[in-house]
């Protein structure tokens, strides 16, 4: 396995120098910022990655007003007391993706979003205090104790949230196929230790964060 900084003499050299290295990067949100994130933005941010998976991104970007009209803004207490009645309604709102699973999988993340704020003060707290080197295990939570939150939606939930995390998109697994971590996208539990194993190896290496790293990787590929 190459050093980060082999990887990112690579990465500088598809781009064309460090300095375009360094504008492609991304940076996680400072940890208070996390903390004191409303929890009604967690469900927000949560439901809206849920309908952008398999759907166009532009869409959902174009009626996401409509979106937080038709959820109250998401205010958990709110979306926890939602009734047959009216998902009937939401399932016929014009202002939103009518998608039925995915309409109700907000209620089930409100129940999530209020278990974490139950147990940590906040989902803020629990996200800010959750351990970087671990970071496959917040992707374990995610997919267990969420709906719908599993694989790619709840890497980029966490990433556009601004929590420290790698995204395995198409060019990491690349770059972490040609370093020997994987040899093919990582799904079972021993693929995605390697895969913690080595961020962690490269973020000792670099100083930098996941987020960096994760986006270092792909640069090479792209």
């Amino acid at each position: 396995m190459h050093s980060f900084d082999e990887i990112y003499a690579i990465a500088a050299q598809r781009k064309g120098g460090a300095e375009a290295v360094e504008a492609a990067l991304q940076r996680p949100a400072p940890a208070k910022e996390i903390r004191d994130r409303p929890d009604d933005r967690y469900l927000s941010m949560m439901t809206r990655c849920i309908f952008n998976a398999g759907f166009n991104w532009k869409v959902v970007d174009a009626m996401w007003p409509g979106f937080e009209a038709a959820f109250e803004g998401f205010d958990i207490g709110h979306c926890l007391m939602l009734h047959d009645e009216d998902f009937e309604r939401l399932v016929s709102d014009t202002r939103i993706v009518r998608h039925g699973q995915k309409i109700r999988a907000v209620q089930e993340n409100a129940r999530f979003i209020a278990s974490l704020a139950e147990e940590h003060g906040s989902a803020g707290a629990f996200f800010a205090g959750w351990p970087v080197e671990d970071y496959v295990g917040l992707l374990d939570a995610l997919k267990k104790r969420g709906t719908r939150l599993g694989g790619n939606t709840g890497q980029y939930f966490l990433r556009f949230s601004g929590i420290d995390s790698f995204v395995l998109s198409s060019s990491v697994i690349n770059r972490l196929i040609a370093e020997g971590v994987v040899d093919k996208p990582p799904s079972s539990k021993s693929s995605m230790a390697a895969v913690q194993t080595a961020f962690n190896a490269w973020r000792v290496q670099s100083g930098r964060s996941l987020t960096e790293i994760s986006r270092v990787l792909a640069v090479s590929i792209d």
